[in-house]
Parts: structure tokens; C-alpha cells; sequence
């Protein structure tokens, strides 16, 4: 399958939250087709709340995201380990392959090109040998494997990840940054929430760094001035718990968003 083009990504004024309250602030800036992207702050900054827009898992609360005609369907999210339920039975070939139902349908057969695409995802990320193992009894840095297999098997032109290195081993993570620099070599768009910042300078030219606010938008090299990271650090102090509620932009409460 030939890959798509990855679209260019802007965001106009949006704000996004939960039960009306904002989490995120009027955030606008254009993430360009291609492009790794760190999105960092502190705690409670918005970092998966942004994804959880970009995902379509979250209707703005104002403003618009504009994915160049794509849905958000069309692009691949793997939340944070967290959220996952590792108790569902299911062996680790199975869960690679969920990445297929997109293309195949959720009771599709998988055909023989499928086949292939989830043995060469579990090749590449190290897991061959695994495929029969329940994931439940999978390692934290064997799961996080798994998950990237996932996101190989659904072969999107945009990738967003939440917190993908969090308590993992050295080894896997650079595996991991390893499948990172091979997508962006294939012209992928990465968009990924980190607290590491030693390895968004490794590995991610631009940084947004947010604390509900945009503090910086622009070249990593930059990101990290101690005026950001202070700015950073204080901005959320600066919101109060009972904020003002914000409308939705109509009265129906669909996502001002394409």
C-alpha cells in the first residue's frame, strides 16, 4: 500500500478541556507535513490533552484543527501505558494486528498481505518469538513494543504518541527512537507528548512547550531557556480551578473541527 501524504496540521485558536473546562488555551500554530514534534510542560500542562484532540478523541471547546481534509481516523495514536487494559486476553500477534481494522473491518479476516505487514511489524520491533504470549505478561518495555508494532500494522501518515519512553529500559527506548527516525525518513508526521528532554533534543528538531498556554513554538535548540522552562513552571499556578466554564461555538456541541 502506497503511503498517503501526510497533511499539514493547523491549529486556530483552540481550546480544549473537559466538561467545559479548558485544559488547553486558544493554541494555534501549524504543524508542517513531515515534521517530529515534541510537545512538553509540566504536569497538568495539556500535553495529552493536545493528542487527545489531535486524536479526535477530544471536541475542541473553541476554535478549529485542520488536517488538510483527513479525519482523524486517518491518524494512528497510541495512548499512554496507563490507559491500556493488559488484562484482556489476547496474545501479542492478535494485538498487533488490531492495527488492520481499519483497512480490513473489526471482523475481517486477515489476508495474506495483512499477514505479512504484522510479521514484519513484530520483526522490527523485536518481538518475534513473542507471538503466541499473552500480553498481560509482557515486560513494560516488551508491551511498549507491541504497541509500536500497532502503530506499524496501521501504517498512518501522522503518528501521535503520549509519554512512548515512560518506564522503559535504555535498550528498548533507543529501538524505539530508531522506528522514531525511520518514519520520519519515510516522510511521516510524528507528533509526540515527552518529559524527557534529553532525548527531544536527541531526537526532535521542533518543541512546543505548553503549560496550558503556548509558551515556546519552534526549533528544540531554543525551547529549553531557563525564561521557558520558569514561564512554564509558573503559567498553570495561574489558572484557578473554578475558571470561567467556556461555550462551545454552537449550540450542539459537535467539534468545531475536519
Amino acid at each position: 500500500m502506497t503511503l498517503r501524504a501526510p497533511p499539514r496540521i493547523e491549529l486556530q485558536n483552540v481550546t480544549l478541556g473537559y466538561d467545559k473546562r479548558p485544559a488547553v488555551h486558544h493554541l494555534s500554530g501549524v504543524i508542517e507535513p513531515g515534521e517530529l514534534l515534541a510537545v512538553c510542560g509540566p504536569n497538568g500542562g495539556g500535553k495529552s490533552t493536545l493528542l487527545k484532540g489531535l486524536a479526535g478523541l477530544l471536541n475542541p471547546i473553541g476554535g478549529r484543527i485542520e488536517c488538510g481534509g483527513l479525519k482523524f481516523r486517518d491518524f494512528a495514536y497510541l495512548p499512554q501505558a496507563c490507559d491500556i487494559d493488559r488484562s484482556f486476553p489476547i496474545d501479542v500477534r492478535d494485538f498487533a494486528a488490531l492495527g488492520s481494522i481499519r483497512r480490513a473491518g473489526l471482523f475481517g479476516r486477515l489476508g495474506a498481505d495483512e499477514d505479512t505487514r504484522v510479521t514484519a511489524a513484530l520483526q522490527a520491533v523485536g518481538l518475534r518469538g513473542f507471538e503466541t504470549r499473552a500480553i498481560e505478561t509482557l515486560s513494560g518495555g516488551q508491551m511498549q513494543r507491541a504497541l509500536f508494532a500497532r502503530l506499524m500494522v496501521e501504517d498512518e501518515a501522522v503518528i501521535l504518541l503520549d509519554e512512548p519512553f515512560g518506564a522503559i529500559d535504555a535498550a528498548t527506548t533507543d529501538d524505539l527512537l530508531a522506528l522514531i527516525a525511520g518514519w520520519r525518513a519515510e516522510g511521516r508526521t510524528v507528533i509526540a507528548a515527552l518529559h524527557e528532554f534529553d532525548l527531544v533534543q536527541r531526537a526532535f528538531p521542533k518543541t512546543l512547550l505548553i503549560a496550558r498556554d503556548a509558551v515556546f513554538w519552534g526549533a528544540t535548540k531554543d525551547a529549553f531557556a531557563p525564561e521557558h522552562l520558569l514561564h512554564a513552571r509558573l503559567m498553570p499556578q495561574s489558572f484557578l480551578a473554578d475558571a470561567q466554564l467556556c461555550r462551545r461555538d454552537d449550540a450542539s456541541g459537535r467539534a468545531d473541527a475536519v
